[in-house]
């Protein structure tokens, strides 16, 4: 019986199928392009069970409306083989089955059958905290990969996976610890580096993240899209907070926004970023409309609230006519999502969704009231700590736009604990301070703004 890289066993495969096994594994894991080729490869043995399904598993990560049809192929086939194939790989099929139904809870739990008969299937343990890294359950993404060490300790992937359910786990120690450990054995794992990014960045050491990440920026070219442009995106975050504006937007036109323009990760960083660039009083020129081009196909695309919310408000600043077709939508969704998704949509969603095209369009009040009541739970859309920030940012631009000054205050200065020394931060804070009447306070964020 043939076997994966990572020693799980297989079907009876060609060799051409099992490397495209192996590379699609590999490729998932350390997101390297070569994980690509296993459409080819479905399309040359449509008899596999297993590379079929990895084709449609490809297919689902495209995170838009159209993905479902477009593993349907694959998962027609994958179920056509499945009665020859290992409990593994029939596993495999349905779990795909019940992602490309919206069935979040049953692709969660076959992806965990995987594991109980495999341990080492890290391309299942990686999907399982991709699910659960979308709902914010973040101790499940801990517990899952903890479960692996025992038998796959020696991968350095899944230390990189280990240390990112650290520290969204807040556990900033050990998501280092393990984020050390992975690079040691593999310098170039590039989730290794993004968690130690985010560790670094939580805790406000803003100097050293940027040494970090401009020492292995070398590494991310040629891996996949969303790796590429995200790690960027961490060191433009680093460069904002030092005040570097003209360098993060430098980032955004060379690289954040210069992969794939058409994918749904690439676009939300991109909104991301020009938001934070602008909130942090960077002027960002054209570079919305441009933006909007791409994001006015996204106008009906609920398919996940986080990046639902992103795509609204960049369309809303591009001032595109689709911000409002697609928070009809969010209304819509919010109606009809299926059990616990309901109360996401419609109790944190909707009212967010409301908030922030009110705030792209200059309507502060409304933008206050409707996003402020959201932030508690605003872990439940998914997306990483640093990722969701952006929403406090905008919340946080209303307070002041609006004259709340003591709240304005007190989140400023619940912010500064993480981020002392942050330019743009600590020159909020010296404006706020004058106008509050406090001298000495304003002068001292004055100075750390200058520094």
């Amino acid at each position: 019986m043939p076997h994966d890289y990572l020693g799980n066993a297989l079907s009876p495969t060609s060799a051409a199928t099992l490397a495209a096994i192996d590379d699609f594994v590999g490729g998932f894991l350390g997101y390297e392009q070569r994980m690509l080729r296993i459409v080819a490869a479905a399309d040359a043995d449509p008899a596999s069970c297993l590379v079929n399904a990895y084709a449609g598993w490809l297919w689902m990560f495209l995170e838009s409306p159209e993905a479902p049809a477009r593993a349907a192929t694959y998962l027609a086939r994958a179920t056509a083989a499945s009665p020859g194939a290992t409990r593994r790989e029939q596993l495999a099929t349905e779990l795909l089955r019940a992602w490309a139904g919206g069935d979040v809870d049953s692709a969660i739990a076959r992806a965990e059958a995987m594991l109980a008969q495999a341990p080492r299937d890290l391309a299942a343990l990686k999907l399982h905290q991709y699910f659960n890294f979308n709902r914010g359950a973040s101790p499940e993404m801990l517990r899952i990969a903890l479960a692996a060490l025992p038998s796959a300790g020696d991968v350095a992937q899944l230390h990189g996976m280990l240390a990112f359910a650290y520290e969204q786990c807040h556990l900033l120690g050990d998501a280092e610890a393990a984020a050390r450990r992975a690079l040691a054995m593999l310098p170039r794992e590039p989730w290794a580096q993004h968690a130690l990014a985010h560790v670094m960045l939580t805790q406000g050491r803003i100097l050293e993240g940027i040494g970090f990440l401009e020492s292995v920026s070398h590494t991310w070219a040629g891996l996949t899209s969303f790796m590429d442009t995200h790690n960027w995106w961490h060191l433009a975050l680093f460069y904002i907070s030092e005040g570097r504006g003209e360098d993060a937007l430098a980032i955004y036109d060379a690289h954040v926004w210069a992969r794939d323009r058409n994918y749904s990760q690439d676009q939300v960083g991109a909104v991301s970023l020009l938001a934070r660039l602008e909130l942090a009083g960077h002027p960002v020129g054209t570079r919305w409309h441009s933006l909007g081009e791409h994001l006015k196909a996204r106008h009906a695309d609920t398919v996940e609230p986080f990046l639902t919310l992103q795509y609204l408000y960049g369309l809303a600043r591009a001032e595109r006519p689709e911000a409002d077709a697609l928070l009809a939508a969010v209304a819509a969704r919010a109606a009809s999502a299926p059990g616990p998704l309901q109360a996401t949509w419609a109790e944190v969603a909707l009212p967010a969704a409301h908030g922030l095209l009110a705030h792209a369009r200059g309507d502060h009040a409304t933008a206050r009231r409707a996003l402020g009541p959201t932030l508690g739970r605003m872990i439940e859309v998914g997306g990483s700590h640093a990722q969701r920030d952006l929403f406090q940012q905008i919340y946080l631009d209303s307070l002041l736009r609006t004259g709340a000054r003591v709240a304005a205050q007190q989140l400023l200065e619940e912010r500064r604990r993480f981020e002392p020394d942050g330019v743009p931060l600590n020159r909020r804070l010296a404006a706020l301070y004058a106008e509050l009447g406090l001298p000495a306070q304003a002068a001292e964020a004055a100075a750390r703004a200058r520094r």
